[in-house]
């Protein structure tokens, strides 16, 4: 496999995993691979990262957070 064609592996030290089923549904925030809180919105991201001193600036940028199971739009269950 060339360099040009390896999937993106981003060095976001922020990772939002997939929806889970809870009252309200909810996205596990990990840094660096570490459990830090549980997010039902993009605001709850933000201010998840903004408590631990790592500041977002662009939830689109895969260089700052990498969203496993659906987008920065994605909270509920299919």
């Amino acid at each position: 496999m060339t360099e040009g064609s390896a999937p993106h592996l981003s060095p976001a030290r922020i990772t939002v995993l997939g929806v889970q089923p809870g009252n309200p549904p909810f996205r596990i925030v990990e840094l660096d691979g570490e459990f830090v809180g549980r997010a039902t919105s993009m605001t709850d991201v933000l201010l998840v990262a903004a408590e631990l001193g790592v500041p977002i600036h662009d939830l689109d940028d895969l260089d700052e957070v990498r969203w496993v199971g659906g987008g920065k739009f994605h909270w509920t269950l299919p």
